[in-house]
């Protein structure tokens, strides 16, 4: 294991305010590492400062010189004229241009006057030969599959590899950002919530590549399905300071815990300790026959290393979801329904029914229609075609992802009064105190607030509408760990019926009683949450691989248990793939080998002064390249 970079005794201040105080982190070969804390605890700051984006105030941060660092911000887009294929070819622009100098040294291995030279041609080759390992060992004749897996992973194999980035969403951009940045390989990549924009199908391929990944890893997110699956240590911004816990984030949680529990056990002997001396000194201080004792015990107790008391949690967002009115039993029915944007369809043939108290995910790839939906069921978005209908005293409380709602110019405490006159100052005040919003805080401008403060005060809305349908639109972005678990807990107690759209899978798991996976072209049922979501999707995968279903075939709208048969086909058809990839896997490396024989051969003086057999083992060597590209393709599939 080698430190690849120390951070000793980090201060940083915003003008008179401190943000990280005595910071002390550690990072060595293949590190896993998470970085957490409130919204607001200089965790963005942090990673700014050890990436060289933002300077410190004092302490030292000790590197190598040839460790290379890379690092990607919360929603960096990639802004570029080229197409995808050339700007992530970019980053093999030094393989490039020693791809170039190996065919101009076999030009000029082929030039009838060097080769007439011995000397000269001897010298070349001596050139090529170093050129050719050294462009093997830097993976040129694999980058090329490098950037079609990266790509594939990152959902952009339904692409033509021409488009240009300019005509991409901001969504798109970022995940081509990542795509590049996982490229260069560097020696500590640096991610801050890199899970933004992903889909769950994208957030599961990062989540394996990031586990084989050769370097070092250091992430802050939010995304606690994702941390517990990557990292091995965590780090703990609070108040100032960090420490460190060994473990994953389920880990890490257990131990904080843990160490709050004994360090309170402690400071609570100890205070016991200090009283019993008190009332001794105190009694027998002024008694002659007992003043000495009484004068050792202050002795004893000034000596005492007095600890302080263990600090809590930081004081977190409390609040729960009531309702008005119950809603009927049937809440919201579609038929055949078409969805898009200005008459052009994203998704059609939607049908489904919502009752009262379901707890609803709906799911599916970026771009499928998810928000969409839920705008045309708030009558946002007209549907194309079909029927949307609610049932009786239905009311609808919506959550939108973008917090469009809350640009205004308006204070805080305005954005929420305005909407319920009706309430007092002070109850406002304290539903305000309940999100997090206290003193002067309450006085700032909507437009200013973070992205945190923005998703608690739409949440805080939402509250006091007492809807007894909510309709969540990525409820979880931006709100850090300990407010996406009031969420969850106020979400679970909540008496009314939930539909909502979210990435975070142990989010799903924790309220979902029901999910609807959306597609281009109609909706399925699964009757249980994320886990049961994904076997069921496993399963119809395999049998979909096993019986070769006619395209167009409607889904069945509720999952049945596999037959007998049906899951003894299943795990053939997984032994069958899993020796396929092995046999893959073999073959490719059996064709590297043969690739650097047939290199090695050219450099061989009986062969490169015979032209029939140059000519011979460069068209084999040629073929050999051909098929390795395919069986890497095959082998990307495979693995996927």
């Amino acid at each position: 294991m080698m430190i690849l970079l120390q951070v000793n005794q980090l201060e940083k201040n915003f003008g008179a305010e401190p943000i990280l105080s005595n910071i002390k982190l550690e990072v060595q070969t293949r590190d896993r590492i998470a970085l957490v804390g409130r919204n607001g605890a200089g965790k963005s700051t942090l990673l700014k400062i050890i990436a060289g984006h933002m300077s410190y105030d004092s302490g030292d941060i000790i590197k190598p010189k040839e460790v290379k660092i890379g690092y990607l911000a919360q929603n960096t887009g990639l802004e570029s004229a080229r197409s995808i294929w050339d700007e992530m070819l970019t980053v093999f622009e030094y393989l490039q241009l020693q791809e170039k100098e190996l065919r101009r040294l076999e030009e000029r291995m082929s030039d009838p006057d060097a080769m007439g030279n011995h000397q000269e041609y001897e010298k070349i080759l001596s050139e090529y030969d170093r050129r050719q390992v050294q462009f093997k060992e830097e993976g040129g004749y694999q980058y090329e599959s490098d950037i079609r897996s990266v790509l594939h992973g990152l959902n952009f194999h339904s692409f033509s590899y021409e488009t240009k980035i300019s005509t991409l969403s901001g969504g798109q951009k970022t995940r081509l950002a990542l795509g590049k940045l996982l490229l260069t390989k560097p020696d500590i990549l640096i991610l801050d919530e890199p899970t933004n924009h992903l889909d769950i199908d994208t957030l599961t391929w990062l989540e394996q590549y990031l586990q084989g990944y050769d370097g070092a890893i250091l992430i802050v997110s939010h995304d606690r399905y994702f941390l517990d699956k990557v990292v091995t240590q965590v780090y703990e911004l609070s108040r100032l300071q960090i420490r460190k816990y060994p473990g994953n984030y389920s880990a890490y949680l257990d131990q904080k815990a843990a160490n709050y529990e004994r360090e309170m056990k402690e400071f609570e002997k100890q205070q016991e300790e200090v009283a019993k001396l008190q009332d001794f000194i105190q009694r027998n201080l002024a008694r002659a026959s007992t003043t000495k004792r009484a004068q050792s015990r202050r002795k004893q107790l000034e000596k005492m290393d007095l600890l302080d008391r263990p600090l809590g949690d930081e004081k977190s967002a409390s609040f729960g979801f009531h309702i008005e009115k119950q809603s009927g039993n049937e809440v919201l029915k579609a038929n055949t329904v078409t969805i898009g944007y200005h008459g052009d369809k994203i998704s059609d043939n939607l049908s489904f029914r919502i009752t009262r108290g379901e707890s609803i995910a709906l799911v599916g790839p970026n771009g499928v229609g998810k928000s969409t939906l839920l705008k045309s069921i708030i009558n946002k978005l007209p549907v194309i075609d079909g029927h949307i209908t609610t049932g009786s005293n239905v009311y609808i409380g919506y959550y939108d992802q973008e917090q469009a709602e809350l640009s205004s110019t308006k204070r805080v405490l305005n954005e929420l009064w305005d909407e319920f006159p009706l309430k007092t100052e002070k109850e406002i005040r304290t539903v305000l105190g309940n999100f997090l919003f206290s003193g002067d805080d309450v006085l700032k401008n909507v437009s200013t607030l973070s992205g945190g403060e923005k998703a608690r005060l739409a949440l805080a809305k939402l509250m006091m509408q007492k809807a007894n349908f909510l309709i969540l639109d990525e409820p979880t972005n931006h709100l850090d760990l300990d407010s996406k678990e009031i969420l969850e807990n106020a979400l679970i107690d909540y008496p009314g019926t939930i539909l909502f759209v979210s990435h975070d899978r142990y989010f799903i798991n924790r309220i979902t009683t029901k999910v609807l996976e959306l597609s281009k072209d109609g909706i399925t049922e699964y009757l249980g949450d994320y886990d049961y979501f994904v076997e069921k999707k496993l399963e119809q995968e395999e049998r979909k691989a096993l019986d070769s279903p006619q395209k167009g075939a409607a889904a069945p709208a509720i999952e049945e248990k596999n037959s007998y048969q049906q899951d003894k086909e299943a795990k053939k058809l997984i032994r069958q793939r899993q020796r396929r990839l092995e046999e893959v896997e073999k073959q490719i490396g059996e064709l590297e080998e043969q690739i650097a024989e047939f290199e090695l051969l050219l450099c061989e003086p009986d062969v490169y002064q015979d032209h029939e057999k140059v000519l011979e083992i460069t068209n084999k060597n040629n073929e050999a390249k051909k098929h390795l590209d395919e069986l890497v393709e095959e082998w990307t599939e495979l693995a996927d």
